[in-house]
């Protein structure tokens, strides 16, 4: 267990320079060919659109450590959002609106920690069912139609401020600072590390690997629930593909900011710094007008460049 604490607090120069790189120069590249892209208002609004990819990436960041990927994260947002919608709608609730949403993510992430550990099928065929599941059922509890006419204690989320701040960007601030709390400063964060880098030290220690790793895909479930509050607000009603695709930007944050997909090897800032620079890129292609489809084509772009930045400085 001693080994798995060591390895918890990387050395930063190791890991920033590829995501920084990344970021500096798309901060360039789009400060010369988007006009205002370096305004006030458009940097905020860059912060502000980037929480709700903050609130999957982060637990998708636990996640990968285990050795371990959800897919359905972004269905599961949909749904959670959904839920919001339907249940502050009823109850003119925006906590029992949270509170239904906090719920059916967890119930998800506690079914794909399930499926993986228990059942022992591989997370990317787990998750993918439980991603049809999550999509079907959005459908259906939605008709297919977007759920309007939420409170205004939804919605003013989203556009509210606290000292000035931005109540989304305070909330991805907040949950960071969990993360960190948890990841670094418990022994359920050493715990983290030791199931994707020495699960069997686990087992000699009289702990269970199957109990630790349901409860790493619970949280990522609740944290969908919260992002799902957030969606809500942005939209100002509930859609059934809200969150689509999600998923896709979550893992490719964690993968930019240096995460490694074997050896419990794991970097909670870098995943920040990943989350910023996909949510820089998808600005200032909104800014140029390019369609979605490139938007989703450059994310991959950006992950290739990213890594292999990363694999030259390595081999340097």
């Amino acid at each position: 267990m001693r080994e798995a604490a060591v390895v918890s607090q990387p050395n930063p120069l190791q890991r920033i320079p590829g995501v920084a790189i990344v970021l500096v120069l798309l901060i360039a590249l789009f400060s010369a060919i988007a006009p205002g892209f370096l305004s006030v208002a458009n940097l905020s609004n860059v912060l502000v659109q980037s929480t709700i990819l903050t609130m999957l990436a982060l637990p998708m960041t636990l996640i990968i450590m285990t050795e371990g990927l959800d897919l359905s994260m972004g269905a599961v947002l949909t749904l959670t959002s959904l839920c919001v919608a339907i249940v502050s709608l009823a109850t003119k609730s925006m906590l029992l609106g949270l509170g239904a949403g906090l719920l059916v993510g967890a119930a998800f992430g506690f079914a794909n920690g399930w499926l993986v550990a228990i059942v022992g099928i591989p997370p990317f065929v787990a998750t993918l069912g439980t991603l049809g599941m999550a999509q079907g059922l959005s459908l259906i509890v939605s008709d297919g139609q977007s759920v309007v006419g939420i409170p205004h204690s939804v919605r003013d989320i989203y556009s509210a401020t606290l000292l000035g701040v931005p109540v989304p960007i305070v909330m991805a601030l907040v949950t960071y600072a969990a993360f960190h709390g948890l990841l670094y400063h418990t022994r359920f964060g050493t715990y983290i590390f030791a199931l994707g880098g020495n699960r069997e030290a686990l087992r000699y220690a009289g702990l269970s690997p199957n109990k630790l790793l349901i409860a790493v895909y619970a949280i990522g479930g609740a944290m969908a629930g919260i992002a799902g509050l957030l969606m809500t607000a942005r939209m100002n009603s509930g859609h059934p593909t809200a969150g689509l695709g999600l998923e896709f930007d979550a893992i490719a944050a964690v993968a930019v900011g240096g995460t490694s997909f074997e050896r419990g090897n794991g970097w909670l800032l870098g995943t920040l710094l990943g989350v910023i620079a996909v949510g820089v890129l998808r600005n200032g292609l909104n800014l140029i007008s390019m369609p979605s489809s490139v938007q989703v084509a450059s994310v991959g772009v950006l992950v290739i460049v990213a890594l292999f930045l990363d694999g030259l400085r390595s081999r340097a």
